[in-house]
């Protein structure tokens, strides 16, 4: 165990912000733990935004439904980008055609996900909170939109960044032996027996959190959200290949 491995291991998402700024040389800080992520080629297929414009992070709050993005002190929006090098490629008078396939779209994908989490990591590590926004594929034309952003970038995840103002339960994950093979993949059978315990723990911990709200269990929230059709969601796809990506 060390500092790094307890900051991951206490990993909470943070929705509530202190009025409280974050140094600019921390945000650079940040994003030089990006550009240092791991990347697919060394390609960097990917491009941060800061969205500090007030009126642009309520726009993506309400694309989220979540008003807490429009509070916290700080906004990353990570995208996808292949933009930036089929402009360089394009210069040196190269075809840029395979920019379309699905390949090159999870190649950037890739990039922009693992950077996501360093960062994150990163933030908690100097005493701030964030929580990873999916909610801004609600409606990503629209997130798109307010980004102005061109063919071949597509935004893919958000980080709402500030100092904690609440004190959230650490929330319970799946017991390894149910996530964690050797070799190779299991055939699964009678996992609402096996995930007995699990549900259980999940259920105190949305009782403790607060009682006011739903009481769940982590196979009903999975069975239940099979029934969740998000109306742009399901959209994704063709809002992806109108940016020119996933063609083939």
């Amino acid at each position: 165990m060390n500092k790094t491995i307890e900051t991951m291991l206490n990993h909470k998402s943070i929705r509530k912000f202190k009025d409280q700024e974050i140094d600019p040389e921390i945000i650079s800080t940040l994003v030089d733990v990006a550009r240092h992520t791991s990347t697919s080629n060394f390609m960097q297929s990917y491009s941060i935004i800061s969205v500090s414009d007030q009126e642009k992070k309520e726009a993506i709050a309400k694309v989220g439904n979540q008003p807490y993005i429009a509070e916290s002190a700080h906004l990353f929006i990570m995208v996808i980008d292949q933009n930036r090098n089929m402009h360089i490629a394009k210069e040196k008078g190269q075809d840029t055609e395979v920019l379309h396939s699905f390949d090159r779209f999870l190649i950037a994908a890739c990039d922009a996900l693992l950077a996501s989490q360093n960062i994150l990591t990163a933030a908690e590590s100097l005493g701030l909170g964030g929580v990873v926004l999916g909610s801004i594929l609600n409606q990503a034309d629209q997130t798109a939109e307010i980004l102005g952003c061109p063919e071949f970038v597509f935004p893919i995840l958000g980080i709402a960044l500030g100092y904690p103002d609440q004190t959230p339960q650490l929330k319970p994950r799946l017991p390894q032996e149910l996530m964690h093979f050797e070799n190779e993949y299991p055939q699964h059978e009678n996992l609402h027996q096996k995930l007995q315990d699990y549900d259980k723990t999940v259920h105190e911990y949305y009782d403790l959190r607060d009682a006011n709200r739903r009481v769940d269990q982590f196979t009903k929230q999975i069975t239940e959200g099979m029934n969740r059709k998000h109306p742009g969601r399901m959209k994704l796809l063709e809002f992806l290949q109108e940016k020119g990506f996933a063609k083939y």
